[in-house]
């Protein structure tokens, strides 16, 4: 009886995937790939003239480079914010962790008002404007960098708790400070951890459109590519072949940044949900 549950259970999974991941990018490919009189006819069938590489080619080049542009800028902010987030991540939760103190009680209580209350936009551009890195990719860096940097702490913490102190005191006994025993017992300890925080935040920095919007304004230069593509997609309205295209580019990083790196996800979900 299990065993006929859990087969309709795994058949209807792959035909909802099919349908809601697999039917869609088989639309964008077959779109992305004819010409623009066969692709204006929007229609699911295969074409009879490929040109993807001459597609890819005019998306590339159009609008001087703008989604190449986005491109970069999407991995400046993607890469620096996730850099920032876990070592700041990594600090914070090090010391709530292995340093009691009476302070530690209102930390703990500003970590956790950052995942219950919403973000104070208003507050935020005073303080960046403060900075002079309001509407500059600095201070969007910043910002998305410390958005999810509650949810990294509390990550860090509930797993550097299970790494055993006496790795702290034999590293004290060999002369290491707190910097060291950071760097050369905690971190590499908590692998599994970075890998969680380094795919989630990179997922949410590359995808996230409201951030950008709010922080950068109409600054077209530095916009990422999650604006980027809206903005290109509405400049070539008429032309699918483009649009589909850079459908495809913008999909790209995501995917293989998926597939690379799911085996290590899913051990980090084992060793963090088993070990104790």
């Amino acid at each position: 009886m299990k065993s006929s549950k859990s087969w309709v259970l795994g058949t209807v999974s792959i035909v909802a995937f099919t349908i809601f991941f697999l039917v869609p990018f088989a639309f964008i490919f077959l779109i992305a790939v004819k010409d623009q009189q066969q692709a204006a006819e929007l229609s699911f069938s295969w074409p009879t003239h490929f040109q993807l590489w001459q597609n890819l080619k005019d998306t590339i080049s159009s609008r001087d480079y703008i989604l190449v542009i986005a491109f970069i800028n999407s991995t400046i902010l993607t890469v620096a914010s996730v850099t920032i987030m876990v070592i700041l991540g990594a600090m914070v939760a090090y010391i709530l962790q292995r340093r009691r103190s009476r302070l530690n009680g209102l930390i703990n209580l500003l970590v956790l008002s950052g995942l219950i209350i919403p973000p104070a936009v208003v507050p935020t551009i005073w303080v960046l404007q403060r900075l002079h890195i309001f509407k500059t990719l600095p201070g969007l860096i910043l910002v998305v960098a410390t958005f999810g940097l509650a949810f990294c702490i509390l990550l860090f913490r509930a797993f550097i708790a299970t790494i055993p102190r006496d790795l702290d005191e034999a590293a004290m006994i060999d002369g290491a400070g707190a910097v060291r025993i950071l760097r050369s017992v905690i971190i590499p300890q908590s692998i599994p951890a970075i890998v969680a925080v380094t795919l989630f935040h990179f997922f949410f920095a590359w995808n996230d459109f409201f951030l950008p919007l709010l922080y950068l304004a109409a600054k077209p230069e530095l916009q990422p590519l999650s604006i980027g593509i809206q903005v290109y997609n509405a400049l070539y309205l008429t032309q699918p072949t483009l649009i589909q295209a850079a459908s495809l580019m913008t999909m790209a990083v995501p995917v293989i940044v998926f597939f690379l790196a799911q085996r290590a996800f899913m051990r980090t979900v084992v060793i963090t949900g088993v070990e104790k």
